[in-house]
């Protein structure tokens, strides 16, 4: 007897934009964005739900509207891009975050070192990091550091933590654990999403 064969519209598999999901969550993008996008997990978990359905729905665009997130751009696109090329290294990952946080604390802090000739060791330092870890930061500088939501870490307690320094080992101590406090915060609550030119690096 001849088999029946079941011509139901069949639903088009959703296409998978998971790059990693550890340390960091990165995906690609589907709505051509030309910088990396930071978004809550519970921000990403609804727009892969909506991008689901509009796959089903044979949308010709997987996103109508992206969520609130934050759009990193200027310094702070270059930090995540570094972090993005050793995704896979989460030692050097975290290398890279704690330059991003020596040099926010040389352009964006307060701190009575930076008045003294320590500023000179904590540029070295930030110099020959720069070298060894091969990352840089091109054009203006501004934030270089991820935005993180205040109910999950609090700048003022951060500034303050700089501020009470009183010598450069101390304040590179300080700077070490509030980025890796930081590092921890981003892997745990936020999702990024790649800029479009990078998906296949």
């Amino acid at each position: 007897m001849a088999h029946i064969v079941n011509l139901k519209k069949r639903r088009p598999a959703t296409p998978e934009n998971l790059i990693t999901s550890r340390p960091w969550e990165f995906r690609r993008s589907d709505w051509g964005s030309v910088h990396f996008v930071q978004m809550l997990r519970s921000q990403s978990a609804r727009l892969e739900e909506h991008r689901r359905a509009r796959f089903e729905e044979r949308k010709d665009e997987a996103v109508g509207q992206v969520p609130p997130c934050f759009t990193l751009k200027g310094g702070v696109g270059y930090t995540v891009h570094s972090i993005f090329l050793h995704r896979d290294h989460e030692p050097m990952m975290r290398d890279i975050y704690y330059l991003a946080g020596l040099v926010d604390c040389m352009i964006n802090q307060v701190s009575p070192i930076l008045r003294t000739s320590g500023i000179r060791d904590l540029y070295n330092k930030i110099t020959t990091l720069q070298t060894l870890l091969s990352v840089k930061w091109q054009g203006p500088l501004d934030q270089v550091l991820c935005p993180i939501d205040n109910h999950l870490f609090s700048p003022v307690e951060y500034r303050r933590t700089i501020g009470d320094a009183g010598t450069v080992t101390r304040l590179c101590e300080s700077i070490r654990e509030a980025t890796d406090t930081m590092f921890d915060i981003l892997s745990h609550e936020y999702v990024f999403y790649t800029p479009g030119m990078i998906h296949d690096q």
